[in-house]
């Protein structure tokens, strides 16, 4: 019997995916990393803007949005018969792997089935009912304060934020993410290495 695991299809946003952070291991793209989760199989519903063959029908490529983002699907080789159905406008349900190329975000189709419309609906309601509640502002400034307080801690090595996120395990990790790349961007923090902060003041 094979030892082959399928890895979870994560039901996400587009916005969702593009956000996550891309983990490598060396030069080769592993997966996406969206607070505590590690995400290489996605399972999303949008509808396709546009549809491109190529003249010697060995590629497909089909840009969907579902009006959080844009992303690709490419269908290469064999599977562009598996999917020769698929057309411009229609609402699809794609659950596929994340691959990286060029520095662009894309996706390998496993499954692409035509769905009512009406499913995005459904599906953006589902997003809803488990988006985390707004949180007091100064609730976020206190955990942005301790967040720093154990980065600066941490020196002189720095601190993994799969770490930060055990330290603060009452926190969504949604949360601690944001703070971190809020962080970064203002130049409190930076990143010498993928997942390792360290304090700069």
């Amino acid at each position: 019997m094979s030892d082959y695991k399928r890895h979870v299809a994560y039901k996400l946003k587009i916005g969702d995916v593009l956000q996550g952070k891309r983990i490598f291991d060396a030069d080769k793209f592993s997966f996406i990393e969206l607070g505590n989760k590690k995400i290489n199989r996605i399972n999303i519903i949008a509808n396709i803007i546009e549809r491109y063959s190529s003249a010697e029908k060995s590629y497909i490529s089909l840009t969907i949005d579902d009006a959080s983002g844009q992303i690709r699907i490419k269908i290469f080789g064999d599977d562009v018969n598996k999917f020769s159905n698929i057309s411009q406008g229609d609402t699809i349900l794609v659950i596929g792997l994340i691959r990286v190329y060029n520095d662009e975000l894309y996706i390998t189709p496993e499954i692409m089935k035509k769905k009512d419309p009406k499913y995005l609906l459904v599906r953006k309601l589902e997003f809803d009912k488990i988006r985390p509640k707004e949180v007091d502002k100064n609730i976020i400034l206190a955990l942005s304060d301790k967040i720093i307080g154990k980065i600066k801690d941490s020196e002189p090595n720095g601190i993994g934020s799969d770490k930060l996120m055990e330290e603060f395990k009452e926190v969504e990790p949604s949360l601690i993410n944001q703070e971190i790349k809020k962080a970064l961007e203002e130049g409190i923090i930076y990143e010498p290495r993928p997942g390792i902060v360290r304090y700069l003041g």
